[in-house]
Parts: C-alpha cells; sequence; structure tokens
C-alpha cells in the first residue's frame, strides 16, 4: 500500500546506509524492531534518533503499512532507550518530524530522543 501524496521509499537513504552497515553510528540500542543511535549533531546533552528498521518514509508510511509487531516493537524500543539513558527521572521530548513543511530531512521514518537538559516549548503559546 502506498500512502497518497508521500515519495517512494530511497534506500540510498542514510538511514537505510546506517542499517546495512555502510556507514557506521554510535549505537545505544539495537533490536529487530528498530536501531537507536546518537545523532551526529546534537540539539541537547542527549539526543539519540530511533529509526525502524522497515523501509518507512514517514510516520504517515509507518503507521499505514508496518505490522502490529513492528509498530509495538519500534515504541517499546523508544521506551527501552529512554529507560537506558537515564532520561526517566527528569524527563524528556520524542519528536518526529513529517514531510518538507514539518521540517523532516531524512526520508525515513525517525524519532528524536532529547534529554539532558530543560528543552522548553517547541509552540509559542497562543495569543
Amino acid at each position: 500500500m502506498r500512502v497518497t501524496g508521500l515519495p517512494p521509499y530511497d534506500d540510498t537513504n542514510i538511514f537505510a546506509r546506517i542499517l546495512r552497515g555502510e556507514i557506521p553510528c554510535r549505537r545505544v540500542h539495537e533490536d529487530d524492531f528498530a536501531l537507536a543511535f546518537h545523532d551526529i549533531y546534537p540539539q541537547t546533552p542527549v539526543h539519540v534518533l530511533v529509526i525502524p528498521k522497515g523501509p518507512y518514509v514517514s510516520f504517515a508510511d509507518f503507521s499505514a503499512k508496518a505490522t502490529e509487531a513492528e509498530v509495538a516493537g519500534f515504541w517499546r524500543a523508544v521506551g527501552q532507550v529512554a529507560r537506558e539513558l537515564g532520561l526517566e527521572a527528569t524527563g524528556y521530548r520524542i519528536l518526529s518530524n513529517m514531510g518538507e513543511d514539518g521540517g523532516q530531512e531524512v526520508p525515513h521514518f525517525h524519532v528524536h530522543v532529547f534529554g539532558g537538559r530543560r528543552v522548553g516549548r517547541m509552540v509559542p503559546k497562543a495569543e
């Protein structure tokens, strides 16, 4: 199934290449469903990317096409990463950008886990 409005998956994107071992990464966690690694341009003291192992362009693609096991396994991996990094006591942010207007830079669904300091508001309060 192709999700309307999304480009086809490009298996030459950087995350696909990391999954194949063509590009190294600083792994935090890996299981059957996900790979987590440190972002090379961290925005907070802890900045980890969690990517599913399947070829999903975006959250829209992942939510439409992934199996129940993939969805559950991926989100459990996100939670496990936060626990392994010791972020639960003080808190953390999970963020996923979707599409060009959402600021998605790599066309492979991924979640950013930010922590290690207060991250503040993302969107200003409505006036």
